[in-house]
């Protein structure tokens, strides 16, 4: 129960690794899709960042979506700058895996991402997904835009209603604008491509989100 406890408790600044001050080495080429991973994207693009346990499957579930453009995973919402998977991994980096969803509006709004990622994984566990425990796998939602912030917690609202009324408990996902979104290695990127059987622990509540079009 300490062991537990120390890897769900969130690393105070002072005391997160000091990290790099040189990104780390990215082939910028999406393994799926063959877009860059890296901006500037073209006009028109919008980019949505989302964190829901180990971000294999996160990512697959939307590079399955029309009207997304490229995806990346990464880490964010600490304070390491430049941190490695291994790093992530000790819990003293204060980021959560993440992904980056570069998406047209035109085709796929933001509130049909949300719906997403609310319907693909449990944002009711706390700092953690499934058998994945620590605050890197923390459930989170880091904003681009006002619009973004305001979206992303009205729906998370409404998603609790239904949550409730189907006897779940309390949404523990952090909502919060968006910091620097530090990309992870290249082996990390559009993994489940790559390694089709490979582990995913996406599992979601079974509660549909009554929000966008529809989850894939």
């Amino acid at each position: 129960m300490f062991l537990f406890g120390k890897k769900t408790e969130m690393v105070a600044e002072e005391d997160a690794l000091p990290g790099r001050s040189n990104p780390l080495p990215l082939t910028n080429t999406h393994a799926v899709f063959g877009t860059p991973l890296k901006g500037p994207f073209p006009e028109g693009l919008e980019v949505a960042e989302f964190g829901m346990g180990c971000f294999w499957g996160a990512e697959r579930a939307f590079w399955k979506l029309d009207g997304v453009y490229t995806t990346a995973v990464g880490y964010s919402g600490g304070y390491t700058p430049n941190p490695t998977y291994e790093e992530t991994c000790t819990n003293k980096t204060g980021h959560a895996e993440t992904v980056l969803v570069v998406f047209d509006p035109q085709t796929r709004s933001y509130e049909d991402l949300l719906k997403t990622f609310w319907e693909v994984h449990d944002p009711t566990q706390q700092m953690r997904q499934g058998n994945d425990v620590g605050t890197t796998y923390r459930s989170a939602i880091y904003t681009h835009s006002d619009e973004q912030l305001k979206a992303a917690e009205a729906s998370r609202d409404m998603y609790q209603e239904r949550l409730t009324a189907a006897h779940h408990d309390e949404i523990a996902t952090e909502i919060k604008p968006a910091s620097e979104f530090y990309y992870a290695e290249d082996h990390h990127q559009q993994y489940l491509h790559k390694v089709p059987n490979g582990y995913c622990s996406m599992s979601g509540t079974g509660v549909s989100c009554p929000i966008g079009l529809s989850a894939a």
